[in-house]
């Protein structure tokens, strides 16, 4: 935690507390590793459509508990002057995502029973024993927000492919040292620590049609394209043709400190694929800046970590921005698209399942449009600003250009009466507004100056 926490001796047992109780969700992730290795093993007693589709869900389990492990080693290794109370919020709440994520996965592949798993049932319990005592702590101290360089020429606005230099080019053609994105990202994986402290990967202008991961070990990656809607990755994985929502994404991050430029993350399946992801991140302190991000149903899956998206172009239908991410999405231009004739279309829906959470989506200073196919028909279609996903589910809406899209109501209703007494619903003041800011909520002073996009700190 920040030296201005360490050194208040009252704060000591409290800390003993917290590594104590982080410890026993260790142990509980460790029991919840191992129920999925032995369900993997008993897969062989399944028919092999059901084998193949759990087996989907179950590999993306030990991906999900693999990323886990060293947030939570980080919280027990001692080192407490390395990290505040925020980044304990985060990462904790991240670990809490991958394994909501890891149950829902399951039970979309009909494997319900996961969810009352002793083995479940216990991580569950423990992390939310450990928000608790780190949303309290946060509670009785001051953490001052630390504010980085302001580097207007930072790497990531200035970088220009005719004068800059990249680690990798990746090019269609051959004009660049790979044709494709997964040959470049291979080649980044096999150097291990032989990279620098930040590595480019600059695709040129084409249709990358592949899956593209990268992976928790690859930290520090920059990707910049040609141009939103020039250089274009995508996809069209989806759940009801095998895929779990998870592993539906074209385009997956879970490296922290992740970021990209004038790019396009697409899914093609379609409104009436249902969950069919274009962009995944699970990625700490990650910014994409330009970037077109398109799909029908679940388009951005903001699925954990802190997140700030700036003069992106996001389309859907669906619960189209979702996930438990501590997510800004700032000065972006979000379309809404033309869904199937029985739908109406949900722009958010957000999944904090526990109130100690530090998760939420943070709308500011944007715009909502009719995209072009819902232009002509937008009447015969209700839109609404979102709809709960998880019980304390948590979105604001700051300074954003609604166009007369929305519905007079505003938000849907989740199922029957699902969370209408845990949700945030209107902030009446800037007072209220302002924890959801660039500043407060995803403490984006200390990390953005860094990349020299553009960002308004406070609301």
């Amino acid at each position: 935690m920040a030296n201005s926490m360490s050194c208040l001796p009252e704060l000591n047992t409290t800390l003993t507390t917290t590594t104590i109780t982080v410890q026993h969700a260790q142990a509980k992730l460790l029991q919840a590793k191992n129920w999925v290795q032995y369900s993997s093993m008993e897969l062989h007693g399944l028919d092999r459509e059901s084998s193949n589709n759990v087996g989907l869900a179950l590999r993306d389990c030990n991906k999900l508990y693999a990323e886990s492990e060293p947030r939570l080693s980080r919280l027990v290794s001692g080192a407490t002057s390395r990290y505040t109370v925020d980044d304990a919020l985060t990462w904790l709440g991240a670990v809490l995502a991958n394994h909501r994520s890891c149950l829902e996965g399951l039970a979309e592949k009909g494997f319900v029973e996961a969810q009352s798993h002793l083995a479940a049932q216990n991580l569950t319990t423990s992390l939310g024993e450990a928000l608790a005592l780190y949303s309290k702590m946060k509670s009785t101290i001051s953490e001052a927000q630390k504010t980085g360089p302001n580097t207007n020429g930072g790497l990531l606005a200035s970088w220009n492919p005719a004068t800059s230099k990249a680690d990798f080019v990746v090019a269609k053609d051959g004009s660049g040292t790979h044709r494709t994105i997964n040959e470049a990202v291979a080649a980044l994986a096999r150097m291990g620590r032989g990279r620098g402290q930040r590595t480019i990967i600059y695709v040129k202008a084409g249709v990358y049609n592949e899956k593209v991961e990268i992976g928790r070990k690859l930290k520090n990656v920059m990707f910049v394209g040609d141009g939103m809607g020039r250089t274009i990755v995508t996809g069209s994985r989806n759940v009801p043709d095998g895929a779990t929502t998870i592993s539906s994404a074209t385009f997956g991050v879970s490296g922290d400190g992740f970021w990209a430029r004038d790019m396009t993350f697409e899914n093609t399946a379609g409104p009436q694929k249902h969950q069919a992801v274009a962009l995944r991140v699970s990625s700490d302190l990650s910014v994409f800046y330009r970037c077109g991000i398109i799909g029908n149903q679940d388009t951005l899956y903001a699925h954990s970590l802190r997140q700030f998206y700036r003069d992106c172009h996001i389309y859907g239908t669906v619960d189209f921005i979702f996930g438990d991410a501590p997510v800004v999405i700032q000065n972006c231009d979000i379309f809404v698209r033309k869904p199937m004739s029985h739908q109406g279309n949900m722009i958010t829906a957000q999944g904090r399942d526990n109130p100690n959470e530090n998760t939420g989506i943070s709308i500011h200073a944007s715009r909502v449009r009719p995209a072009a196919d819902l232009v002509p028909v937008k009447g015969a279609f209700r839109s609404y600003l979102g709809r709960p996903w998880k019980k304390y589910a948590r979105t604001v809406f700051l300074k954003t250009d609604l166009d007369g899209l929305i519905d007079p109501k505003g938000w849907k209703e989740g199922s029957g009466d699902f969370a209408v007494s845990t949700l945030f619903h209107v902030l009446n003041s800037d007072q209220q507004a302002s924890p959801f800011s660039v500043g407060s909520f995803i403490q984006g002073g200390s990390w953005i100056p860094v990349t020299g996009v553009p960002f308004s700190i406070g609301i």
